[in-house]
């Protein structure tokens, strides 16, 4: 046996086997923990590198079991509400969440709402805005901006305005402004600084609930890092959706399709769950890499894309481009 190629070729078996049993639903494998843990594959590379020329049956035993403990890590760990940058070692555990700090005999950990955290320009604040747009005569069209993560943002609701949101913010402060493209109306709703609180499960988290009218057809644009979105857009129609994160969840709902409707996707290391019409044809262009797929409802086509039945012949479209690193990839049909 020729023992230096012994660990890429466990690595190698292990990432197929979890991709073959997540694909199949045997595992609800956590693609998050990819994000977490991965100095865990510069062990197992390393332990291979310094036993190399060791032939011993005890030097094979441990490039071995360095493996199985660390795909058992991925496997049965749980870090999907932690999402910070494995790469910035700056955060510490408080009562209310996660913080980012530079010196650790400068963090704050008092529970006084108007203390400061000085470090990298996040700023500890404590409070809630309101913000809104009127729907005027003549609008049949609009696009609306979402930048910044370290937030949750939802959209539920429908709103007699064309834009209303309701902001909470414990670190950084959210901006809102609105220009004009022609007669399209151009909504940004911004974090100041796009880092921010991350820890999903507190009650101390950035937050945006957004509401929209269903009159207008709207381009969405969301490009945000650590971020979680739960958008119902079942009752508006959508031409343009974009999905733009490094590490977060988006949970999105579509409507019917407006003539095409387009909904691009490009995400590092994220959980992506997209809905869409029993009713709607569909069409699923997926370039996902590592990244692991399941499209339920839709028919494999030749050109390892995936379709909706008659998708061909229908009238109106949902055309989904898919595109990511180590992301959790599902697309079904409701």
């Amino acid at each position: 046996m020729r023992s230096e190629k012994l660990v890429p070729g466990l690595i190698l078996v292990a990432i197929g086997v979890i991709f073959l049993l997540d694909n199949y639903n045997v595992i609800n494998f956590h693609w998050s923990n990819l994000w977490h843990l991965w100095p865990i594959f510069l062990i197992m590379v390393g332990v291979n590198l310094v036993f190399a020329n060791n032939k011993s049956a005890w030097a094979t035993a441990l490039k071995i079991g360095v493996v199985i403990l660390g795909f058992g890590l991925l496997i049965f760990g749980h870090f999907e509400n932690r999402w910070f940058s494995p790469f910035d070692r700056h955060w510490r555990l408080s009562d209310d969440g996660w913080h980012r700090h530079d010196n650790d005999n400068d963090f704050d950990n008092d529970d006084d709402d108007n203390d400061s955290d000085t470090s990298r320009s996040i700023t500890k604040v404590q409070g809630s805005s309101t913000y809104s747009e009127p729907l005027k005569p003549g609008i049949t069209e609009a696009k609306l901006n979402v930048y910044g993560g370290g937030t949750l943002y939802t959209l539920k609701d429908t709103s007699a305005q064309l834009f209303e949101a309701t902001t909470k913010e414990y670190f950084n402060r959210f901006l809102y402004t609105n220009t004009m493209e022609g007669n399209i109306p151009v909504l940004e709703l911004r974090m100041k600084d796009k880092k921010g609180h991350i820890q999903w499960d507190s009650d101390n988290t950035n937050s945006a609930d957004i509401k929209l009218s269903t009159k207008p057809v709207w381009n969405i644009n969301i490009k945000a890092g650590a971020t979680k979105v739960d958008f119902d857009l079942s009752r508006y129609r959508v031409r343009n959706l974009t999905l733009n994160g490094g590490a977060g969840s988006f949970e999105i709902k579509m409507g019917m399709p407006v003539s095409a409707t387009r909904v691009e996707v490009s995400t590092g290391v994220s959980e992506v769950d997209i809905k869409v019409p029993q009713g709607a044809a569909c069409q699923i262009v997926s370039n996902s890499g590592l990244s692991s797929d399941n499209f339920q409802g839709f028919t494999k086509t030749n050109g390892g894309n995936y379709e909706t039945p008659g998708f061909n012949s229908a009238t109106n479209k949902i055309y989904i481009i898919m595109k990511g690193g180590l992301s959790d990839f599902k697309v079904s049909r409701y």
